[in-house]
């Protein structure tokens, strides 16, 4: 398979708002939107995003089709990465491509993510590619309606 990433493109959208608000993606990621189903919300959100010139936002290419996104964001030495991958193509290997391919656009180092603490799919993304484990978090998870524990990871410099 090859993976590539490219800059988001309006058509990207409707896809992507499937993909974030599939129920057992969004119940994995936990931290989400309170709604994932407000498609409003959701096109306000990104629509930010995509504004904002500080983001760093890409459209995951699977051979050639779009399977998801990957970006970072957030304030200098605080910037954060994120990515969304189709759930019909989870397990293959293309989130830690597609974070592989997101570090080579983006130099600054360190990085940040957060994952759920139960979601050891993307533990091992973040793992696999350089990230360590540097902090724990508790939080409300929209996603689940409670509270949830959160890894923190940084990519060092």
């Amino acid at each position: 398979m090859e993976v590539s990433l490219r800059p988001v493109r309006d058509a990207d959208l409707p896809l992507f708002f499937v993909w974030m608000s599939d129920p057992e993606s969004v119940h994995a990621a936990a931290f989400t939107s309170e709604d994932p189903t407000d498609r409003q919300a959701f096109d306000a959100h990104w629509t930010r995003i995509l504004a904002d010139p500080s983001v760093v936002m890409r459209t995951v290419l699977a051979d050639g089709a779009v399977a998801g996104s990957a970006g970072v964001y957030g304030a200098a030495g605080e910037r954060e990465v994120t990515y969304w991958i189709d759930r019909a193509r989870w397990g293959c290997g293309l989130a830690t491509a597609a974070l592989e391919a997101l570090l080579d656009i983006v130099a600054e180092r360190p990085l940040h993510a957060r994952a759920a603490a139960d979601n050891t799919g993307s533990r091992r993304v973040l793992e696999k590619c350089g990230f360590v484990v540097t902090g724990k978090d508790h939080g409300y998870a929209h996603a689940r309606g409670e509270d949830t524990d959160e890894l923190l990871f940084t990519l060092p410099g």
